[in-house]
């Protein structure tokens, strides 16, 4: 999602929606950035991504990825590029990650249904060698659908995939806990929308409901969190 796509993005959410004018000209310019990784890396991302905290979740995965694929050793720069560049750049190898242990996950700070999803989704992208090299192909809606059958993977993992792993412009998570508290607040209601609601309070939004969801989020300070 370039430049232009969130100048435009910003221009039609402020037109279409008083609330979201006046919480853009608050927060200011969308950083939304996908992050761009393969697509099995993605996926184990989110997964470590549910129900906690961005941080936290950063600081697990990145334990995860110490275990199975060790960054250079040796000293690194004062800077930190060496060991920067390992952190972003760095591929979960799926084999490794299968040999894994649980009490090797547990050191990582993986808890045990997260460990049995992600031995699903090693399982199933075994059983379906084709689906994550194509799956940036596919139609949100294909997804879902394609994901969703994995144990563990629900809605609200899948639309963190779609959104910060592809770059998705119109996601809308009606589950995130996050973004149902920012509405509730924003719009003034008496209790936290539920996914019809949400719907219809986020119809002015399309086709950029991305965006919108980031500005939710930063509306509150809060990183996404379902599931």
């Amino acid at each position: 999602m370039s430049t232009p796509f969130y100048q435009q993005a910003r221009e039609h959410l402020s037109a279409a929606c008083p609330v979201m004018n006046g919480l853009i000209g608050r927060v200011g310019p969308c950083l939304l950035m996908p992050r761009g990784e393969d697509p099995f890396t993605l996926l184990v991302r989110c997964v470590i991504g549910q129900q906690i905290s961005t941080k936290a979740a950063e600081s697990i995965y990145n334990r995860l990825a110490r275990a199975v694929n060790p960054p250079p050793e040796g000293p690194h720069p004062a800077d930190g590029t060496s060991l920067a560049m390992w952190q972003r750049e760095g591929i979960m190898p799926m084999d490794k990650l299968a040999a894994l242990s649980e009490a090797e996950f547990k050191a990582c700070g993986v808890s045990g249904p997260k460990q049995r999803t992600l031995r699903a989704v090693v399982e199933h992208a075994r059983a379906n060698p084709d689906l994550l090299p194509s799956i940036a192909g596919l139609d949100d809606d294909t997804i879902r659908e394609r994901l969703t059958v994995i144990k563990g993977i629900g809605p609200w993992t899948v639309d963190m995939y779609l959104l910060f792993g592809l770059g998705r412009p119109d996601v809308l998570s009606v589950g995130d806990y996050g973004i149902r508290v920012a509405v509730k607040n924003l719009f003034r209601l008496r209790t936290l929308p539920d996914p019809a609601k949400l719907t219809r309070v986020a119809k002015p939004w399309q086709p950029y409901r991305s965006v919108a969801l980031w500005y939710l989020w930063r509306s509150l300070d809060k990183t996404p969190q379902g599931e």
